[in-house]
């Protein structure tokens, strides 16, 4: 599995999914914020499973 998320990329897929699980956890956005999980284990994993198929790497030079 070869790295394809890079630096910025990574940060906001990391936001986004916490702050998707928080609201979703308050009750704020319903059931749908547990989407967040997906960009946030993306993010952590640094690893995007869509990003290969539609020929996407913001990566850059770092893969494993």
């Amino acid at each position: 599995m070869k790295t394809n998320v890079g630096g910025i990329d990574r940060i906001l897929r990391i936001v986004v999914g916490l702050v998707l699980i928080a609201l979703a956890a308050t009750g704020t956005v319903g059931v749908w914020g547990w989407i967040g999980i997906v960009p946030l284990a993306t993010g952590l994993f640094r690893f995007c499973p869509a990003y290969p198929i539609l020929g996407i790497n913001t990566c850059g030079k770092c893969s494993k």
